[in-house]
């Protein structure tokens, strides 16, 4: 018959036991917390930089886009969204309106800003960079939204 320490463990034993899985829990959130950190850096990082497409290529996605939304019944359509890291005053001037907001985008939103600006906006085309969810009470992530009616 098996002695009664072998069957049950000292508190002082599983209180150990319990703080090591603990410990492993924390280091293996850790780990996963700093991978997708570093995943989202190099997100940000990479649409921060210009996209490597030619002009022909926008306008052509633009098309593309714009033309399925037509034939889903849209008047206007979101076609891109960002963090607010990637203005350089991380989205303030979008939502306070301000005149110049366009001024703080870098990356790949500057970019379809300036194909609306190009392209877009002598067709009669409208676009709307607006802060779409505030955590914490900070703005968050923006969108951007083309549209053609009225």
């Amino acid at each position: 018959m098996p002695k009664i320490d072998d069957l049950i463990p000292s508190a002082k034993d599983i209180q150990q036991q319990a703080a090591l899985k603990e410990a492993q829990k924390a280091e293996e959130h850790a780990k996963r917390f700093a991978a997708a950190e570093a995943e989202k850096r190099a997100l940000i990082d990479k649409l921060s930089k210009p996209s490597g497409l030619s002009e022909d290529e926008k306008v052509k996605l633009a098309s593309t886009v714009i033309q399925r939304a037509v034939r889903n019944g849209l008047s206007e359509v979101q076609v891109y969204r960002f963090p607010n890291s990637l203005c350089t005053d991380k989205g303030r001037a979008i939502n306070q309106m301000e005149s110049g907001w366009e001024k703080t985008l870098t990356g790949i939103p500057k970019e379809i800003y300036q194909l609306w600006s190009d392209y877009l906006q002598p067709r009669g085309y409208r676009i709307r960079y607006q802060i779409i969810d505030f955590p914490g009470g900070v703005p968050g992530d923006i969108s951007i939204t083309i549209s053609w009616d009225g």
